[in-house]
């Protein structure tokens, strides 16, 4: 199973152990001591899943991944945490968990839940669900949601967020969505572009806060 792991642990001898055993499982690891730039990471990569620490320096951890909630960042969580009480475990739920691991652990158990986790989300992109911050694009009813709110789009406007979501980090040039969206880079031209995801910005962010296609002068668009 291969994806992309962020690990989030201030002690650094586990953040080695944890980061060697999951690469040996062929995952792809990268830690950190604290999250300083963890967001950063969260927002350029595609990450599949966050294993976060709660007692890390300068913010707990589940503060932190209530924050990323907050921002639209709806990437899979793993608390692993020594905070073992049933109140504790409850209050990681409510602020993002998608599962709880307490301290001291087992190794092998940790494995098999990141798999298990990994599987359903992964199943839930096979069907047909894309994902990036809070939109929610379903490609078996082509219809998209924004932080849970259904927002209607037509055909076009839907190719076009597609194109985006399945190439996140590349930048797109007009001729490349000419060719795969409109399905002709001759006939068209380069305002017809900008003048349709200008009106996809309108309707995905219609308070211009949230940015999620970014113009690159000179060379075209891209999702952030």
């Amino acid at each position: 199973m291969s994806a992309k792991i962020v690990i989030v642990e201030d002690e650094e001898d586990l953040l080695e152990l944890l980061e060697y055993n999951l690469s040996k499982e062929g995952f792809d690891t990268i830690g950190f001591l604290n999250t300083k730039t963890v967001t950063q990471i969260l927002e350029e990569e595609d990450i599949d899943l966050l294993i976060m620490d709660r007692n890390l320096p300068a913010i707990e951890g589940s503060e932190f991944v209530q924050e990323l909630r907050a921002s639209g960042i709806v990437t899979p969580v793993i608390y692993l945490s020594a905070k073992n009480r049933d109140s504790d475990i409850e209050e990681g739920f409510l602020r993002g968990a998608d599962d709880y691991i307490t301290k001291p652990f087992n190794m092998k158990e940790l494995i098999l839940r990141v798999k298990a986790l990994l599987r359903r989300t992964t199943k839930k992109h096979n069907e047909g669900q894309l994902s990036h911050r809070d939109l929610l694009l379903d490609k078996s009813t082509r219809s998209l949601s924004v932080d849970g709110r259904d927002v209607d789009i037509t055909k076009l406007e839907f190719d076009l967020l597609y194109e985006f979501l399945i190439n996140k980090n590349s930048v797109l040039e007009r001729d490349y969505l000419l060719e795969h969206v409109w399905k002709d880079a001759d006939t068209y031209q380069y305002r017809t572009v900008n003048v349709a995801i200008n009106r996809l910005k309108e309707k995905i962010d219609p308070d211009k806060t949230k940015e999620y296609i970014q113009t690159v002068r000179g060379v075209g668009y891209r999702l952030c």
